[in-house]
Formats: C-alpha cells, sequence, structure tokens
C-alpha cells in the first residue's frame, strides 16, 4: 500500500468504531475528514 500525504484522497474502507458500528469513508462524503489510526493493544507498535 502507498503511503498516504496530507491532502491525499483516502482510499476506500470500511471498518468497526470503537462501539462496534461500522464506518464507512462513504458515510463521510463531502466532508472534511481527519483519519487516525492506531496499533491495537498490546502490540508492539
Amino acid at each position: 500500500m502507498k503511503t498516504l500525504h496530507p491532502g491525499d484522497k483516502a482510499p476506500y474502507f470500511d471498518l468497526k468504531d470503537q462501539s462496534g458500528q461500522h464506518v464507512r469513508l462513504s458515510d463521510c462524503a463531502g466532508k472534511k475528514l481527519f483519519l487516525y489510526f492506531y496499533p491495537k493493544a498490546n502490540t508492539s507498535g
């Protein structure tokens, strides 16, 4: 996967949030979006 830079278009995603609800990129169409990904607990990341 290529590295994303500020201003790049986000690739499509469909993930579960911290409450178990699905979040899709298309849910945010037309809005500015800040994505922050972090490693799962108890990993070396």
